[in-house]
């Protein structure tokens, strides 16, 4: 008698770029997940191809006994690259993307699966991604989020516009009408215009409320200097991905939010307002670049 191997529920696909530590966390919990041995795997796509990268991928996989594989990038450097790369590895019809800077909770991929199932009609899913700050005293009002990657759409199921890489399922078909992700976007932030090509194609976005897991940042990253950086950084960004696609605001109206954002730290005692304040100088510099 033939046996025929089941349909893994999901592909999980992690991309990298020589970040060891974080990744070795995020797999650990990537393998600990209770949907059932078997029924997933973990693909890490190697943006910058390392040896250290794939000992740890191999190490938790042995340690563990999930199934966990290594493939390298194809094509140019980049996020995006890396992503479709993933893409054609992956053996299920469910592509699961989380970066290598998460830490699931046992039930979260069984979370999204099942929100699939209970969501049929709908293409591409995601849920909260929560920001941990690890060894940080920051003070934060709570009047804004902080520019780095969050997501709360609420408690409930509810169709959105918008998830975020760090925790987006896609059913294969949605490629088929959105395409894969641009390689040629040198900043890396695809998933807002790759959203926006499939909902113009007929496409559904749904956030899964329990489908949760954090975003974290070490103590080397989460001191203020380090968040400044990144917090810059992705402004700089956030304002070519604008101009990319024809939207940025002007000059004034960047200026204008900036000096909102300084005000913002003097008027709430915000350590916040320091991030947002160099977010917004990254997207000024970058306009008047």
């Amino acid at each position: 008698m033939l046996l025929v191997a089941p349909m893994l529920e999901a592909s999980v696909i992690v991309p990298t770029r020589k970040r060891p530590g974080y990744l070795l966390t995020a797999l650990e919990s990537l393998a600990r997940q209770d949907l059932g041995a078997g029924t997933y795997e973990v693909l890490v796509v190697d943006d910058g191809p390392s040896r250290e990268t794939r000992d740890v991928a191999q190490q938790v996989a042995r340690r563990t006994g999930a199934r966990i594989g290594y493939v390298e990038r194809d094509g140019v450097p980049g996020l995006n690259s890396a992503r479709n790369t993933g893409i054609r590895a992956a053996e299920s019809s469910f592509i699961v993307f989380v970066d290598d800077d998460v830490e699931a909770p046992r039930q979260w991929l069984r979370e999204l699966v099942d929100g699939r199932r209970r969501h049929s009609e709908y293409q591409v899913f995601g849920g909260p991604i929560r920001l941990r700050l690890e060894g940080s005293g920051l003070r934060m009002c709570g009047r804004e989020p902080p520019p780095l990657t969050t997501l709360d759409r609420g408690l409930k199921d509810t169709e959105t516009h918008l998830v975020w890489g760090a925790n987006m399922g896609i059913e294969r078909s949605a490629f088929e009408l959105a395409g894969l992700f641009d390689p040629g976007v040198p900043y890396g932030f695809d998933e807002d215009m790759w959203e926006r090509r499939l909902r113009a194609a007929g496409g559904r976005i749904m956030y899964i409320a329990r489908a949760g897991l954090i975003h974290r940042r070490d103590r080397d990253d989460a001191r203020l200097r380090a968040l400044i950086r990144e917090s810059y950084r992705r402004g700089r960004n956030l304002r070519a991905q604008s101009e990319y696609v024809g939207h940025a605001p002007s000059a004034a109206r960047e200026l204008r939010v900036l000096a909102g954002c300084v005000l913002h730290i003097f008027r709430y005692r915000c350590g916040n307002g320091i991030l947002l304040s160099a977010h917004s100088a990254g997207r000024v510099v970058e306009c008047l670049k």
